[in-house]
């Protein structure tokens, strides 16, 4: 699977490197450093919902440092 931050201004403001500091995190604690592979993008076109995070083909907005761990056992889980 391909994760992939949003960088743009609005989510950079919002804390979007905490955010992919932490899924990277996530994925070496779960040893997912083979099927998990985590980016950044410029703008996801939710500008306003930031921080956005695409996991694989889905874009999840309000993304935070504190409730990453949640998004991405929700969307990642023990793939």
């Amino acid at each position: 699977m391909e994760i992939s931050v949003c960088i743009g201004s609005a989510c950079h403001k919002r804390g979007s490197y905490e955010v992919r500091t932490a899924i990277e995190r996530l994925v070496a604690a779960r040893g997912m450093e083979e099927s998990v592979t985590v980016g950044v993008s410029f703008c996801l076109g939710q500008c306003k919902q930031g921080v956005s995070v695409r996991f694989g083909d889905r874009i999840v907005c309000g993304v935070t440092p504190e409730n990453v761990a949640e998004v991405f056992e929700t969307y990642v889980g023990s793939r």
